[in-house]
């Protein structure tokens, strides 16, 4: 005859566990189902984004782009365009076109992203390498208040830091300019615009060789194979696929500065300059800290002390004296002594009357 305490304690174990797997709520059951209905919305909402952007640049997305950007395979892609069709979010057709209601969902992922990218970049000490990753994790938690109160917090940027525009809480988004570095021919000038964040081994390797958007270059070889340029002062080779992902607005020759620039570098000991500015591939905490410091276009630096083995040095910046480093130094620009008496003196005139007209 069983054991009456053995089986017992038997059904309290089986109750017990079936409580566990299909308590309503909080069961085990329960907690997948959301987990596969908040991976299936991620899922979706980061298709939307790839639909989007392939539209903004002129393109045609399909099964076989969707699969690749969210790294799924081509039967997958093609349920996931079904399922964003019978949500009204995408037109039926041969091609995959978001409808007005799946453009203004994706503009609010859009702009999500580019405002945490935003704050990763100018707020913290996060890698530029790893921008990207963080804020594709952070998009899909926040609500649109939590958006909006992000977006003043910033001061309502209008560019993350690859040079995106970032949509405004309306949805407005300005159109897509500039061409692919590729596109330009030996001699040509140019100014970066915006670096392709996708996909991050590529992306990596552009910021790995100092390039941001807003800096000159000059191309020296074009394709095919790879692309030959000048910019801030040194010459980099990128292969086609690389350059590809760079987009350029094409500039006077006389207009663009691709790095004859003086820096910090270059003022001698107990020399003085004129700041002109700091270089757009300092970016982030470092660039605030800098502008923080009194480095700003007008200012003038002198030497003062010169570590034993060369860095870092000091330098007297509004009465206070200010250590920087060689990488700090290299990112700001300046005016060495006679134009450097003009250019001060065009700052104070500009101070004086409050800015220009």
């Amino acid at each position: 005859m069983p054991d009456p305490a053995l089986a017992l304690l038997v059904f309290a174990a089986l109750v017990a566990v079936t409580a566990a797997l299909v308590w309503p709520g909080v069961g085990v059951l329960a907690r997948v189902r959301r987990g596969g209905r908040a991976n299936l919305r991620v899922e979706m909402e980061d298709a939307l984004k790839h639909l989007y952007k392939v539209a903004y640049r002129g393109g045609e997305a399909s099964p076989e782009s969707l699969a690749g950007a969210l790294q799924i395979s081509q039967s997958h892609a093609t349920r996931l365009l079904s399922q964003l069709k019978g949500a009204g979010l995408v037109r039926e057709g041969s091609t995959a076109r978001l409808t007005d209601d799946g453009s203004a969902y994706a503009l609010r992922v859009i702009r999500t992203h580019r405002l945490w990218e935003r704050y990763l970049a100018d707020r913290t000490g996060v890698a530029p390498a790893d921008w990207h990753t963080e804020a594709e994790r952070r998009e899909h938690e926040m609500s649109d208040d939590d958006v909006e109160r992000l977006s003043a917090r910033l001061g309502h940027p209008r560019y993350d830091p690859h040079g995106d525009p970032i949509p405004t809480a309306s949805g407005d988004l300005p159109a897509a300019f500039g061409v692919p570095l590729t596109h330009l021919e030996p001699g040509d000038t140019a100014r970066i615009v915006h670096l392709e964040d996708e996909p991050h081994d590529l992306y990596d390797r552009l910021v790995g060789m100092g390039l941001s958007p807003h800096m000159d270059l000059r191309v020296l070889e074009g394709p095919p194979g790879s692309v030959v340029v000048e910019v801030d002062g040194r010459t980099l080779r990128m292969e086609d696929g690389a350059a590809q992902n760079v987009t350029v607005t094409s500039r006077e020759a006389g207009d663009v500065s691709t790095g004859e620039d003086t820096t910090l570098l270059d003022v001698p000991a107990h020399g003085e300059a004129v700041v002109r500015g700091i270089s757009p591939a300092c970016q982030g905490i470092q660039r605030r800290r800098l502008l923080d410091l009194g480095l700003v276009p007008g200012t003038t630096v002198r030497t003062e002390l010169t570590a034993a083995g060369g860095d870092p040095r000091a330098f007297l910046v509004r009465g206070a004296i200010i250590a920087l480093r060689r990488e700090q130094q290299r990112a700001i620009r300046v005016t060495l002594p006679d134009a450097a008496t003009t250019a001060a003196g065009a700052a104070g005139a500009v101070s004086a009357h409050g800015g220009t007209d």
